[in-house]
């Protein structure tokens, strides 16, 4: 049995090495999904040397059970809705529509905190790799995928260090690829597969933003001053 990762970091290392397929590619973009998602794609955009970005999702918590999830808004205005549990606790529109309200006023303060005014990375004919730190039930990735469509990426590829065996094998009619580090069974929870699964902050999302783009401005400066004989990115070895 695998033992947990010691954190999202380490999660992240190990993910990158599931998706070394995409390493050095002009067309690659990372995608996180904040805030948890944040420390685990930045190792992975760091080994693949691709740009990182973050993608906001909000999940639709249940009226009075909050952690079971009803849907998930994201960026884009995209809203998904889990059908079988709003007809199961017959949730009435009124009371979506007020959870909707509520997390999309979240999801707006923090476009506006982690983005400091920078646009979304341009996604058209891209690689897109939407990272989290864990795939449960799947609906906060679902409406990440299907908010990405929207921008006409050539491929949308899911990657994650540990999920449900059911929900990974979901996601294969609705994503091009996706990768599950770890489908341990039995699955619990996503917390369950970290020694250290505390809540990563707003300062932290911002830092690993801002770092992953210095070190990456630096390697294309790098690799221009070497002239045009500097044609082996890291993970080519061709």
């Amino acid at each position: 049995m695998d033992r947990p990762f010691a954190n999202r970091r380490e999660a992240g290392v190990e993910l990158a090495l599931k998706l070394r397929q995409y390493a050095g590619r002009h067309d690659v973009v990372v995608l996180a999904l904040p805030r948890g998602g944040v420390p685990v794609a930045f190792e992975v955009a760091e080994a693949l040397d691709a740009p990182l970005d973050i993608f906001l999702v909000r999940k639709l918590g249940l009226p009075g059970h909050p952690e079971l999830a009803m849907g998930a808004l994201a960026s884009g205005g995209v809203r998904v809705l889990n059908q079988d549990v709003v007809r199961w606790y017959g949730i009435p529109d009124r009371a979506i529509e007020a959870v909707a309200r509520e997390e999309q006023a979240e999801l707006e303060r923090r476009e506006r905190e982690y983005r400091q005014g920078r646009p979304l990375i341009d996604l058209r004919a891209r690689t897109v790799i939407l990272v989290d730190d864990g795939l449960a039930t799947g609906s906060t990735m679902k409406a990440a995928v299907q908010a990405v469509r929207q921008h006409t990426p050539s491929h949308v590829v899911v990657a994650v260090p540990v999920g449900a065996s059911s929900s990974c094998e979901e996601f294969a009619g609705i994503t091009d690829e996706t990768v599950c580090a770890r489908t341990p069974d039995p699955f619990s929870a996503v917390g369950q597969w970290y020694y250290d699964f505390s809540q990563t902050t707003d300062e932290e999302v911002r830092q690993l933003l801002e770092d992953h783009a210095t070190r990456l401005r630096a390697r294309v400066r790098s690799r221009v001053d070497a002239g045009p004989g500097f044609g082996r990115i890291r993970g080519d070895e061709s």
